[in-house]
């Protein structure tokens, strides 16, 4: 059987799998009009709940693994991440009608990883009894962080530019000799331009504090929680006979809910430039294909498991849907959230779950024999 043919039967295997139904599922149901309504507390607690198994999934295997064997692809994680915010910045903000930050802050929230991605790619591959290194979910918030920092400082590089442009331009009259003999009597544009010029190293973007966010997001709270109690504790007990055997469960529920939210956000997409449209299609499939290439080096040099690499590619071609939102909402506050929230959301996920994860998956099979 050639290449393809195996590809095209993994690829439409995966689209039944049951991780993914539920996400269609979802979609489904809101599109007829459902009046099925999952409390947000619930919704929070299952998203703790898969977070921490993955982290303590990860913490145990940290705890007996060979360290030097997660550098490589831990260097491809970062890489990744801030290279999807820097493609996002020269290629979406160039598209008419796009607004440069806000194509930052999409790139910063593809960049991003989305939890409950991560938790489907690793229950698919499950199924498929294909074998990845346990720690790789770990592989997590080193292409979070480094994308969430990244675009917010490429953000406020920007608008500080823009602000600095403008003032500059609202001076190019000289002021004529005695009409303004005080500082302080100078028209507001100028006055602001001045304070600007006198104030720039109150400008400076603060890297700490974004990081410090983003470790604080519920997320990845959750997550490295559970990573530190798997290397540091004997979790064994209670992962086994709890966290393990309802993952699943609260996986498929989650889906649902999601697939459920994806359909409410179509409409936020009519509100901005239809390009993030074409966006959140093909920068799933561009953003993975780059991790699953780094991937196949580490592959090659370290022996990283076909199934770490799928995962790479899956993190990587997911948009954060927790951590992410809020923490750009408050490091790029000018930046439309009907644009970035609802490219990831509405259009984004559901690429990354229903296509990416089965397109990877079965490249990886492919390849692989």
């Amino acid at each position: 059987m050639d290449f393809w043919s195996l590809f095209v039967m993994d690829f439409v295997k995966q689209l039944q799998s049951p991780t993914l139904a539920f996400l269609i599922g979802g979609m489904i149901i809101a599109a007829l009009g459902s009046e099925l309504v999952i409390p947000e507390s619930i919704c929070t607690i299952i998203v703790f709940m898969l977070l921490t198994k993955i982290g303590l999934t990860g913490g145990i295997a940290i705890r007996n693994s060979n360290l030097t064997e997660m550098v490589l692809p831990m260097i491809f994680a970062v890489i990744t991440g801030i290279t999807i915010v820097f493609i996002s910045r020269y290629t979406l903000a160039k598209l008419p009608k796009v607004k440069v930050v806000d194509a930052i802050a999409t790139g910063g929230l593809f960049g991003a990883v989305s939890g409950s991605t991560m938790a489907a790619g690793l229950t698919v591959l499950e199924e498929q009894k294909m074998a990845y290194e346990a720690w790789a979910g770990a592989l997590y918030p080193f292409m979070d962080i480094p994308a969430l920092v990244t675009a917010i400082v490429v953000a406020n590089i920007y608008l500080n530019k823009k602000k600095r442009k403008e003032a500059a331009y609202s001076i190019e009259q000289p002021v004529v000799a005695g009409d303004y003999p005080d500082k302080k009597d100078y028209p507001s544009s100028r006055q602001e331009y001045l304070s600007q010029q006198q104030g720039d190293g109150d400008n400076k973007v603060k890297i700490w504090p974004i990081i410090e966010e983003s470790l604080r997001g519920p997320a990845l709270s959750a997550m490295l929680l559970g990573l530190a109690l798997g290397i540091f504790t004997q979790p064994e007990s209670v992962y086994k006979s709890f966290y393990d055997p309802l993952f699943r469960g609260l996986l498929s529920i989650l889906m649902l809910v999601m697939g459920m939210e994806a359909w409410s956000r179509v409409g936020e997409l009519r509100k901005v430039a239809q390009w993030y449209v074409v966006y959140s299609v093909v920068a799933p499939f561009v953003h993975g294909l780059i991790a699953f290439g780094l991937g196949m080096i580490a592959h090659y040099t370290m022996n990283f498991s076909m199934g770490g690499v799928v995962i790479l590619a899956v993190i990587a071609s997911s948009s954060s849907d927790i951590s992410g939102p809020p923490t750009l909402r408050a490091g790029i506050p000018s930046a439309n959230p009907s644009a970035y929230i609802g490219a990831s959301t509405a259009i984004g996920t559901p690429v990354a779950i229903g296509l990416c994860i089965p397109f990877f998956l079965g490249l990886a099979q492919a390849i692989g024999g």
